[in-house]
């Protein structure tokens, strides 16, 4: 088995994706974390160690900005903790240690076809509006590869 295929604690990797706006997922990517669903502590305790993320942007700002559609960035899980972080007095958001990896924004409507969520379904945005579920491996390894993603 290899870093695509076994988590240290389970034996069992898990896949995910995150749904964020692309410049919120900068600044995890720059400071080593996830935050998703508005700051909420459930998305983030599902994944475990070794776990991998993958973020999908459906635009380029939260709230508006342009329309991206892109698998923007992927991590994986580095750690156990989930924890509080006051980006300000009133706004206090969950975050999970992620160590991403290289990769390139790739988007979505090149690989509809080719991936189990949303392969033959017309209304295949439809799971991103939970913000954040389950893919299976195959999904994960065909976006990784269409982004370019570099597990080195």
């Amino acid at each position: 088995m290899n870093a695509l295929e076994s988590g240290p604690e389970s034996g069992k990797l898990r896949y995910w994706i995150g749904v964020v706006s692309a410049s919120h997922v900068q600044r995890g990517v720059q400071g080593g974390f996830a935050q998703m669903c508005h700051g909420k502590s459930a998305p983030l305790r599902r994944m475990q160690p070794g776990d991998w993320l993958v973020y999908y942007s459906p635009r380029t700002e939260m709230g508006g900005g342009e329309p991206l559609q892109a698998f923007t960035a992927i991590g994986r899980v580095a750690d156990d903790r989930v924890y509080e972080y006051a980006m300000s007095a009133t706004f206090v958001p969950f975050r999970r240690n992620i160590e991403y990896v290289p990769c390139r924004e790739a988007r979505i409507v090149d690989l509809l076809d080719r991936l189990y969520i949303t392969r033959g379904k017309r209304n295949w945005g439809y799971p991103f509006r939970t913000g954040h579920f389950e893919i299976d491996r195959e999904d994960f390894l065909t976006i990784a590869e269409a982004m370019h993603a570099n597990f080195g």
